[in-house]
């Protein structure tokens, strides 16, 4: 008897405690912590005819990594100065914000916009978010002339190997993918990483 329920506790443990541990490390923040470091190649696989990004080298470089916020820098051929930032926020949420900075390290006019998941989209173990612009993104937006962007949805996800990040509003359907099976040589520091020296 008492050799029955030992092997019913062990196959108990066997069975179940693994599947929690996989669904965790399958997430989308999981998975960017995980690859903390290394960089990745990417293609447009969605953008209008003739837009510049279809034919631009993009990279994204994973760095700054914590266990509640994580810093993408995207680099666009030799322009550093796109930095995406994820954000666990409370309710299992996440955040994201676009740091945009100048050559000297300076930023941009239209800097740290983005927006927030919806409650429970983006918790630990989830692969896929959708960011919705936020009420000071879209204030930014306005105050900068932009009245495109105050309709945005970003979008991240991990599907297999591949993380994507996409765009989309009325007039833009934009995604690009990576392949997290083949790291990249890591590009120059990003523009937010310029000495303050040059102030």
């Amino acid at each position: 008897m008492f050799r029955s329920v030992l092997m019913s506790v062990a196959l108990a443990v066997l069975f179940c405690i693994p599947a929690s541990a996989v669904s965790s490390t399958d997430g989308l923040f999981e998975t960017l912590q995980a690859n903390c470091g290394k960089s990745f190649q990417g293609t447009v696989v969605r953008a209008p005819e003739g837009d510049p990004w279809r034919s631009a080298k993009l990279v994204m470089h994973i760095r700054d990594c914590s266990d509640t916020q994580i810093k993408v820098p995207l680099h666009y051929n030799d322009n550093h100065s796109r930095v995406w930032i994820v954000t666990r926020i409370e309710g299992d949420r996440l955040r994201l914000k676009h740091d945009h900075r100048h050559e000297n390290g300076h930023s941009d006019a239209v800097t740290m916009y983005g927006g927030e998941t919806a409650p429970g989209d983006g918790a630990p173990g989830d692969s896929d978010a959708d960011f919705i612009v936020d009420a000071e993104s879209v204030k930014i937006f306005f105050d900068n002339g932009n009245t495109r962007s105050p309709d945005n949805v970003w979008s991240m996800a991990v599907k297999g190997t591949t993380f994507t990040y996409g765009l989309v509003r009325p007039d833009l359907d934009f995604m690009a993918a990576f392949d997290l099976t083949k790291p990249v040589a890591t590009p120059p520091d990003a523009w937010d990483l310029v000495s303050s020296s040059h102030d």
